[in-house]
């Protein structure tokens, strides 16, 4: 683990549905390295689920929060302000876009499916940073997790690829204009890991079985990699670093082509 202490420092996990979340990754270094948590739900069947991954973080704070509602949303941040008065970070781990729109090809994509995938995956970020903004300490950091597909074609991914694509255009204007105030805002590109949301996404086992042999680490990366690099980010070692796509996926990314040796 890092040797980052982040003792009295605030942070809140959007989007955690279980253990295998990256969300949770994330949320699970932040409190090893001695953060308070606080976390949001979408809906009250899933409370129960978060109830027990933080049974053993006494004070962990949860609200309930559907993206969509703003009503919810609004009530999320005033409980925040109400227990905490401030943040020192939030970690933005939600989107979705429904299966029909990844089952067929892009060009088919109707209009209510591309609207549902880009308000929750993308304009979900404004929103939360929007309301975040009068809580946010100098030098507090957002991150958002984001995709490969956002610049590369990845067949299936479809519209969610589009969705990313804009979350990262968000990412470099919200961290133009919070930087003012000294608040950083960066994406974490993970390359694929087994969680129940990329189950979900058709063609999923075949991407992950082809990823290692393309990987120039020559493996799949681990839910802790991811983990480490959100900790880093939105700890004081990453003070100068904004605006930024920062990849985590044992170097896929910069390949062109694999030829055989």
């Amino acid at each position: 683990m890092l040797n980052i202490d982040l003792s009295g420092k605030k942070y809140l996990v959007m989007g955690v549905a279980n253990k295998r979340s990256l969300g949770w990754a994330i949320a699970d270094q932040l409190r090893a390295a001695g953060a308070d948590l606080a976390f949001t739900y979408q809906a009250e069947r899933l409370r129960d689920d978060l109830e027990k991954l933080t049974a053993d973080q006494p004070g962990t704070l949860l609200y309930q929060a559907d993206v969509t509602n703003e009503e919810e949303l609004e009530q999320a941040f005033a409980g925040l302000e109400e227990s905490w008065g401030t943040l020192d970070g939030i970690v933005h781990a939600i989107a979705f876009a429904p299966r029909e729109a990844m089952e067929g090809r892009y060009i088919d994509t109707t209009r209510e499916h591309w609207l549902t995938a880009f308000e929750i995956s993308a304009y979900s970020l404004v929103a939360v940073a929007k309301r975040a903004e009068p809580l946010l300490n100098e030098g507090a950091g957002i991150v958002t997790l984001t995709y490969y597909a956002a610049e590369k074609v990845v067949p299936k991914y479809n519209v969610m690829a589009i969705a990313k694509s804009a979350l990262e255009a968000s990412v470099r204007y919200l961290a133009y204009e919070l930087g003012k105030k000294g608040v950083r805002v960066n994406a974490v590109s993970a390359g694929p890991a087994r969680t129940v949301a990329a189950r979900s996404i058709p063609g999923f086992t075949t991407l992950y079985k082809q990823f290692a042999d393309v990987a120039p680490l020559g493996r799949h990366i681990t839910h802790e990699e991811v983990g480490q690099l959100g900790l880093f980010l939105l700890s004081p070692m990453a003070s100068g670093i904004t605006g930024e796509v920062v990849y985590v996926d044992a170097g896929y990314h910069a390949m062109g082509m694999e030829i055989p040796a």
